[in-house]
């Protein structure tokens, strides 16, 4: 797809610094001022090590083409999507490479308003400007640079979404990775009634914990042991730059991000009657039922932030969901939050006097799931093809990839946008063995 490595569907992500270095990212500045010709621009960075480099150098090519940076320093990706449109910015940068190990980093873009910014919606002019040396003039007035710290204003403004006074007192365990949710959680703690126990607090670029990636199952083992062993309610761990967070019940069992959608479609539907409820194809009977249950109306969308934000704009949905832990809310712009979950789900449980276990039983012994299982193949659409004809007698739909459903199961298969990887979803109607059954008849067939 792309000429200058690490370019990619969504964002800009590669080994630093063959991949992508200071050059790349003053360049970057510098075309990105002139496709929106951008006026102000704010900016932020995640622990690694090579962040603030790269950040520096983001910041040079975006005042050299005549832009005024607000530097928000060491934040979440969410602080740079509340921000844009907070402080009438014309756009966003996140320096980030997520959950990717130490040695990598990223650069994710916005718009005006939070809109993103991808491959196919200005992230490919900006690499042909590069290409092209085609990045304008430098300008005679230089911009200037801010350097703000919006935390306050950022966790005043996650109060529109959760009312501390229906929560009820809880021992959450809360793990950072090491990442940059630790200030974040800090600065909200004392306006919640809850004791947070806190495991891998301090950011650190060194990571010495491991990446942090709850979706790693061997990463799971710090918050499952810290549940047991401090007799918590709830545990809660993020990713490295908090734009998603992965829950645990009070037994230190993995929620799949599957039922935390139906979970927060309940939450929001209660406040919000007749909202439309956007979601992934991946995993979707549980959803269905519970936003039509609860009087919502479920609209299935693409996988992928891009096109979720793109899909609640046009419908102008309340709230979207994927099984991969993205939760989008239209009241922050729109955007993917970490934060947002961890406080609705909290709520939940004293509304509803339930455990999260309890909340979200129903849901799993009715429609069981595999979770999404991925394969490396050389050749993914072939695979695809052969899958497609053998289970032809179901119900197909290609929306993303391909979903077939049957009376009692369906699954979906769909190939990676930045990898050459299958990922299959499996789900069945209240037997688990079915599911399991079906999982592996089809893991044989993509890995033979």
């Amino acid at each position: 797809m792309a000429n200058i490595p690490g370019f990619k569907a969504y964002d800009i992500r590669g080994k630093v610094p063959s991949e992508l270095n200071v050059d790349v990212a003053y360049k970057v500045g510098r075309a990105f001022v002139k496709l929106n010709n951008a006026k102000k621009v704010i900016i932020g960075m995640d622990i690694r090590t090579s962040s603030p480099e790269l950040s520096e150098a983001l910041a040079n090519g975006l005042t050299d083409a005549g832009c005024d940076v607000v530097d928000l320093g060491m934040c979440g990706t969410e602080m740079i999507y509340f921000s844009t449109p907070y402080l009438d910015a014309d756009g966003g940068v996140m320096i980030t490479a997520s959950h990717n190990p130490p040695e990598y980093n990223g650069l994710k873009f916005v718009k005006k308003g939070s809109v993103p910014m991808g491959y196919a919606s200005g992230l490919g002019e900006v690499e042909q400007m590069i290409l092209n040396d085609d990045l304008g003039e430098i300008a005679v007035a230089k911009g200037k640079v801010e350097k703000l710290d919006i935390m306050h204003d950022f966790i005043l403004s996650l109060n529109q979404f959760y009312d501390a006074k229906k929560m009820k007192p809880l021992k959450v365990v809360v793990n950072a990775g090491n990442g940059c949710v630790g200030p974040a959680l800090d600065a909200i703690e004392d306006k919640l009634p809850i004791e947070m126990i806190k495991v891998f607090h301090n950011p650190d670029s060194a990571f010495p914990n491991g990446v942090p990636n709850p979706l790693l199952p061997e990463n799971r083992k710090p918050t499952m042991d810290a549940i047991k062993e401090n007799n918590a309610d709830l545990g809660v761990a993020w990713d490295g730059d908090y734009d998603r967070c992965f829950f645990f019940d009070e037994n230190g069992e993995f929620i799949e991000g599957y039922y935390i959608v139906g979970l927060l479609a309940k939450s929001i539907l209660k406040n919000n009657p007749g909202g439309k409820i956007v979601h992934d194809p991946r995993l979707i009977w549980n959803t269905v039922e519970i936003v039509e249950a609860n009087g919502g109306v479920p609209v299935v969308s693409v996988s992928g932030h891009a096109f979720i934000k793109e899909k609640m704009r046009e419908v102008n949905s309340i709230y979207g969901g994927e099984m991969s832990a993205h939760h989008y809310f239209r009241e922050n712009a729109y955007s993917d939050s970490g934060m947002i979950p961890f406080l609705l789900v909290m709520q939940l449980m004293a509304e509803e006097g339930k455990t999260l276990s309890e909340l979200v039983g129903d849901m799993i012994s009715k429609y069981p799931c595999s979770g999404e299982i991925n394969t490396t193949l050389e050749n993914p659409k072939e695979k695809i093809a052969e899958i497609k004809a053998k289970y032809s007698d179901g119900k197909l739909d290609e929306l993303d990839g391909v979903s077939v459903e049957y009376d009692t199961w369906r699954f979906n298969i769909r190939m990676s946008n930045t990898e050459p990887l299958l990922r299959l979803n499996v789900e069945s109607k209240e037997d688990a063995e079915l599911m399991k059954t079906k999982t592996n008849e089809l893991l044989a067939l993509i890995r033979s």
